[in-house]
């Protein structure tokens, strides 16, 4: 009786076990394997990854309809259903292959809604820079690099010392919140000179949101937010490379370039390390004895890892390093004190940032993170062995946690919800006894935020939320919400909505940190009595289309912004004391409107002809004048904000052995501020400067010898051919530095080497 019923207990199971069915494949892209492939089934919690010869298997599947989604960094993601009948099936999907997503419309990305998201099907408008496009450029600094994204452009402050800002959608650097892999701990003192401070090599992209509608972020993004995202752990690989390059033909700028990752065999820990030198003479465009470029020594490393102890947790740590020293003015040879005029700048940053991510039953997700950044400089600004000897040290920290809940059953579709809660610190004290200058400010803000992430059908999605801040330099709470919209008007036509309301509090921003040269003395930047918060609401919309086809995939965005400013910030002359030092108090000036256009274009042809183009009209106005100088009048006139400014960049690939690339940008004309004071300059003025075109070009080829198993790339190209630079620079000591604009450098030339890949 036991051996008939076990039989029949056998009998009956058997059945049931060959329902389960597998399946299995080999991902591949036309040319080799694609080893870690992702293979999701969607609306489960079952997924494998490709193996390094691309072959995969998932087994255990119960009888039904599925749909995999093949998806790999860098390429178009693949759909393919199957049906698993009652037998259980052993399905051979045989070769899938996958498409390089040549113009990225199918990256994730972070910056927009806090969340991973397929960056097409955002609600947000998210443009990226990848570390090719950084390459194609020749750009070796982020500030160079974020000229070549839509409605941004960097502009160099300082005949001297050359600190830096980028403007966004018309608006000043402090109006933009710049973050290092998603934490704002790029703080307002390292805003003067961290541009051109953090180095390519240390980026694997740079995610760009313009207009309010990322103000889940904090009350600096006003202009929009720009997320620099460090490399990542990918793959095992290396390189080294060497740049260098001749200013004007006199200056030599060389840079030296390492990095390496490295994955473990099962792919659930990886390391990347980097490590940057940087070294370049100073140059005097209108040999006058005094530098138009500093001088520069810049040494940057860092690293950034992940640990996965099982498939629901990750974990992630970065640290970066950058140590710098910017001497500008003349012999600069001597110490700062036995000089005419000089900028001297030490600095020493440490940052670092680590995460938590906890995904909890498919559907929810936990996520702790937190980052630091200490700066500490000393400095020296001074004419005629004045002594101008500072000090600067600055804090930053910031730490928070976020959940994430994902109702995959909502009216007419699927919710995300955000919530969370995080706390941000940033001290600095900058000081010059000599001058009297001291900022020692302390600033502390909360931020608790609540986020609806609405898919309503196929074709609209809906994304709102606010966040409600709590800042020690201002009175009570401060609401902020924001709303977007995307409707896919067609399968390749989707239209985009956001509004935002957004605000700085009363304090000292990057600009203010800086002293400018002026009339034979020095000027300064002082907190005027009485200053109240600045308010905004931004309105912004886009048109979106891209066509992708066998063989060519082009597309357009047309995109408009309206910020409305209340209590701007605005700069007014104060007082010259009686050493000739100017002071300039920062008060309310009433209320300003930035609005404009952006029309960007792309297209890709067979993976050989690249393109891509960007050009903004705007209009930036305050309601009335501002006296910047108390010897003219004022001007309603945003200054140093061109109407018109755009870029391109046009690529030739010839199986990436041989490649083309010509880029540039173009600056319209602007109002500048010139202070009197240098030779033949008797007054203060505001002049307008001239329209420039920059045009680079730069040729690569890439060698394969077998003995040396990694790829040998040598580059040669020149920056600003046509040398389109200011050719009214002051002259001598009294000069004043402030009054530069154009280009950052005039016509170089370059050229590199590189062994290994990325």
């Amino acid at each position: 009786m036991k051996a008939y019923t076990l039989f029949l207990f056998c009998l009956l199971s058997f059945p049931a076990l060959a329902q389960q069915g597998s399946l299995h494949g080999v991902v591949h892209d036309g040319q080799s394997p694609v080893p870690f492939a992702n293979i999701l089934l969607e609306g489960t919690d079952s997924g494998a990854y490709s193996g390094e010869d691309g072959r995969f298997e998932l087994a255990g599947l119960p009888p039904g309809a599925y749909r995999a989604v093949v998806s790999a960094i860098g390429y178009r993601p693949l759909k393919v259903a199957f049906t698993v009948s009652e037998r259980g099936d052993s399905l051979n999907l045989g070769r899938l292959e996958l498409r390089e997503d040549v113009m990225g419309l199918e990256e994730v990305v972070v910056t927009g809604t806090r969340t991973s998201r397929y960056r097409k099907d955002l609600p947000v408008s998210v443009n990226v820079m990848t570390a090719e496009a950084f390459d194609a450029a020749q750009a070796i600094c982020l500030a160079e690099g974020l000229n070549y994204q839509p409605g941004l452009r960097t502009e160099t402050d300082c005949q001297t010392c050359n600190y830096t800002q980028v403007r966004m959608n018309g608006l000043g650097g402090s109006y933009s919140q710049i973050l290092i892999n998603s934490r704002p701990i790029f703080s307002a003192l390292n805003g003067l000179y961290g541009l051109e401070q953090i180095p390519a090599s240390m980026i694997s992209r740079v995610e760009v949101v313009r207009g309010g509608g990322s103000v889940l972020y904090g009350s600096s993004a006003i202009a929009g937010t720009i997320n620099i995202i460090t490399r990542d752990p990918r793959k095992d690989t290396y390189s080294l490379s060497a740049n260098h390059a001749l200013i004007g033909e006199s200056a030599q700028d060389n840079l030296l370039n390492f990095n390496i990752s490295q994955l473990s065999e099962d792919r659930d820990a990886g390391l990347s390390f980097f490590a940057s030198r940087r070294q370049r003479q100073e140059f005097d465009a209108n040999h006058d004895g005094f530098s138009e470029l500093p001088r520069l020594l810049n040494h940057s490393f860092g690293l950034k890892s992940f640990l996965r102890p099982h498939d629901e947790l990750r974990m992630e740590l970065s640290l970066n390093s950058i140590t710098e020293e910017r001497n500008g003015g003349d012999l600069l040879d001597n110490p700062p004190h036995q000089r005419t005029q000089s900028e001297q700048r030490s600095t020493h940053i440490f940052s670092g940032d680590i995460g938590l991510d906890w995904t909890i039953n498919g559907r929810s997700s936990l996520m702790a993170y937190g980052g630091a950044q200490h700066t500490r400089r000393t400095h020296y600004t001074g004419l005629f062995g004045q002594d101008g000897y500072g000090n600067t040290r600055n804090h930053t920290l910031q730490a928070g946690l976020q959940y994430n809940h994902t109702l995959s059953v909502f009216p007419a579709g699927s919710n995300t919800f955000t919530l969370g809660a995080e706390f941000q610190l940033d001290d600095v004290l900058d000081e010059i006894p000599a001058y009297n200058f001291l900022v020692d400010q302390n600033t502390q803000q909360w931020g608790f935020f609540l986020q609806s992430d609405w898919k309503v059908g196929e074709k609209l999605s809906l994304l709102a939320g606010g966040r409600l801040n709590a800042h020690n330099l201002m009175d009570g709470l401060v609401f902020t919400p924001r709303f977007s919209a995307m409707y896919a008007i067609l399968p390749d036509m989707k239209l985009r909505a956001s509004y935002a309301r957004g605000f700085r509090a009363p304090q000292a921003f990057d600009t203010d940190l800086h002293i400018a040269f002026a009339g034979g003395g020095v000027a300064t930047i002082r907190i005027g009595p009485g200053l109240k918060p600045e308010f905004s609401d931004s309105y912004s919309a886009s048109l979106d289309f891209d066509r992708p086809g066998e063989h060519a995939i082009y597309g357009f965005t047309l995109s408009g912004f309206h910020t409305r400013l209340y209590d701007a910030f605005v700069l007014e002359e104060q007082a010259t004391d009686a050493d000739g030092n100017l002071q300039l108090a920062k008060r309310n000036g009433g209320h300003s409107t930035v609005a404009g256009l952006t029309l960007e274009g792309r297209a890709n042809l067979d993976n050989w002809v690249e393109a891509s183009a960007g050009f903004t009209v705007q209009r930036s106005t305050y309601d009335e004048p501002v006296a910047w100088s108390a010897d003219i009048p004022g001007s309603r006139r945003y200054l140093r904000t061109p109407d018109q400014y755009g870029f391109y960049s046009l690529s030739f690939l010839n199986d990436k052995d041989i490649n083309i690339f010509l880029t540039g940008v173009y600056t319209g004309p602007m109002l500048a501020p010139h202070f009197g004071g240098a030779p033949g300059v008797d007054g203060d003025r505001l002049e307008v400067t001239p329209h420039f075109w920059e045009t680079n070009l730069k040729l690569s080829y890439t060698f394969r010898p077998a003995r040396l198993q990694q790829p040998l790339q040598l580059s040669a190209g020149v920056q600003n051919i046509f040398d389109a630079y200011q050719d009214d620079f002051d002259t001598g000591p009294n000069r004043d530095s402030n009054y530069i604009y154009g280009p950052a450098r005039p016509r170089t030339y370059f050229v590199g080497l590189k062994w290994g890949g990325e």
